[in-house]
């Protein structure tokens, strides 16, 4: 029997017991953007109290838009922080390693392993799931408008653009080679409508493919 794999979703419950608290991220369980100049400490407490699962050796939190994974020596990132991070969820000698993070530019759910082996039979499976373009994440939508059809496959090609101090993700309406060549990425999900109603639809997404 393979890794028990949990679905990431944006749509999720707070666990059992635990409660929101305000911190320097505020409100959580959607921090939003990461706030500039943060300590090291301040961002250590954000991180604990982004914490929406725990189940076994695993740990689920919200990471906010512009906290990067990983960096240059000395750079404040997800990985930097983790001995402390770890410390402060009570795991002891048993450091949190990163499963799976989005970029420094999204915001959404990283996968945490206290546990060696099983971050590494995880990695496995969402390796070997991205190249079978088989999706391992869900994402719930409200869009302005009803699509067309109730279910099928969405092509895009999508690329970092500096915006108001920000960088986004936007789309790219028909990429040439040189954009590909440029850094523009073609992507590929599928969608299906969930419910509609007053010109809005709620449509669950699966990407086969990133942009990463």
């Amino acid at each position: 029997m393979g890794p028990v794999v949990p679905e990431f979703s944006r749509h999720h419950r707070q666990p059992r017991g635990s409660r929101l608290r305000s911190g320097p991220l505020g409100d959580q369980p959607f921090p939003g953007l990461l706030p500039k100049n943060l300590s090291r400490e301040e961002l250590v407490d954000a991180l604990r109290a982004a914490v929406v699962d725990r189940k076994g050796p695993l740990v689920t939190l919200n990471k906010p838009q512009g906290l990067p994974v990983t960096g240059k020596s000395g750079e404040l990132t997800l990985l930097s922080v983790l001995p402390e991070l770890s410390q402060s969820l009570g795991l002891g000698e048993q450091e949190l390693q990163v499963v799976r993070a989005s970029g420094k530019e999204s915001s959404g759910l990283v996968l945490l392993s206290s546990c060696p082996q099983t971050a590494s039979r995880l990695q496995k499976f969402f390796t070997h799931s991205q190249r079978a373009q088989r999706p391992t994440a869900t994402y719930c939508a409200v869009t302005n408008g009803i699509p067309t059809a109730s279910e099928g496959k969405i092509q895009a090609a999508l690329k970092l653009e500096h915006i108001d101090g920000v960088n986004l993700t936007v789309p790219v309406k028909a990429p040439s080679r040189k954009d590909i060549l440029e850094g523009v990425k073609k992507t590929l999900s599928h969608f299906r409508v969930i419910a509609t109603g007053s010109g809005c639809a709620l449509v669950q997404l699966q990407p086969l493919t990133g942009p990463g």
